[in-house]
């Protein structure tokens, strides 16, 4: 994922958190080492009256709306009455993938895109649940571009992180339409959010319509939108995802099943009531624009769930397809387990 939510607050660590990846990966997924009451954390209220599991659950980026459903389980107690005491942290620089792998925290906040490349690198990283159903993110740029579908890219500058899937991004869905991403000046933005690059030198760039898309509209900007979904299914992919560990998932089955629980009643949450959702991100999280987070809040309340049966399933073809799309483009150069790299295990019947 990481293109830009944001930018200042959602999408451009990608490859450098990536690249801290293989620094540990020969480590594996350190978890917590077993300690505690591994059993005391059975998904039932009694578990209150036991000593609280204390976890940790890291963000992908600083606090936005693909997290509400998070806040709202620890705020409510939908944790607590599972005998969970989560702490929701924010990444470092490395980023949260990181922190899973080696154990500094249980629980984290990825993408597909991050997950399918560090099990490459044999990092046991498993995806639990999709945040959101489909996915939401595509190409933004100033209206007066004129950038409306993947042929207009011809002729124009992309900002971008710096990673090599974002030009097979780009390629693969010009090619849907006979177009030529060598036309297209691509160039590493850096730490510039949206609104900033697009008044530099910037035509479009990568974000996430929840987040950024609405601020333009917000900020009285129009913009234009072509979102990944529309012209590939490959890229119809989870971003982001609620991870963890193979360790966590072998010796500690009954803290991943009540965290998972937990998330899925935040979300359940937020997607039935948008407004006291956004209001409870709001208290935890003071600094975010408010009207922003009301207004995101109620747009990604039909998206969570979507279509799907329940909150947080996946579909084995997406993980698939993904990856099939990464082997087109030479950049995944084996072959992954699939299954072994999503479950839906342990999220509520």
């Amino acid at each position: 994922m990481q293109r830009q939510h944001q930018r200042k607050g959602w999408k451009s660590k990608g490859a450098a958190a990536f690249a801290a990846l293989l620094v540990i990966a020969g480590c594996g997924a350190g978890g917590n080492g077993g300690s505690g009451n591994e059993g005391g954390a059975a998904a039932s209220p009694s578990a209150t009256a036991q000593p609280l599991k204390e976890i940790k659950v890291v963000l992908d980026w600083t606090p936005n709306t693909n997290h509400t459903g998070l806040y709202v389980a620890a705020a409510q107690g939908m944790w607590e009455k599972r005998g969970l005491d989560v702490e929701i942290v924010q990444p470092p620089e490395s980023g949260a993938d990181q922190m899973v792998a080696s154990g500094a925290a249980e629980f984290g906040v990825g993408t597909q895109e991050g997950l399918t490349l560090a099990r490459e690198q044999d990092i046991p990283l498993v995806s639990l649940a999709a945040v959101i159903q489909h996915n939401t993110s595509g190409f933004a740029s100033p209206a007066d571009k004129n950038i409306t579908e993947p042929k207009d890219f011809e002729g124009h500058t992309y900002g971008g992180w710096g990673s090599p899937a974002e030009e097979a991004v780009i390629g693969s869905m010009m090619k849907e339409q006979g177009a030529d991403v060598g036309k297209v000046n691509i160039v590493n933005m850096g730490m510039a959010d949206f609104f900033t690059a697009v008044q530099k030198d910037i035509d479009f760039a990568w974000i996430f319509y929840a987040w950024t898309g609405i601020e333009a509209e917000q900020r009285g900007i129009p913009i234009n939108m072509v979102y990944l979904s529309d012209f590939k299914e490959q890229l119809d992919y989870y971003t982001p995802v609620l991870e963890t560990s193979e360790k966590m998932i072998a010796e500690q089955p009954d803290v991943v099943r009540a965290f998972v629980e937990g998330a899925s009643e935040g979300y359940e949450y937020a997607i039935e009531h948008p407004a006291e959702a956004a209001d409870i991100l709001l208290e935890a999280v003071p600094d975010l624009n408010a009207e922003l987070v009301k207004e995101s809040q109620e747009w990604l309340a039909g998206k969570y769930q979507d279509d799907a049966p329940r909150w947080g399933e996946q579909k084995r073809e997406v993980w698939s397809g993904y990856a099939e799309f990464l082997r087109e483009h030479d950049l995944l150069k084996k072959e992954l387990d699939i299954d072994a790299m999503f479950t839906n295990e342990f999220l509520p019947e």
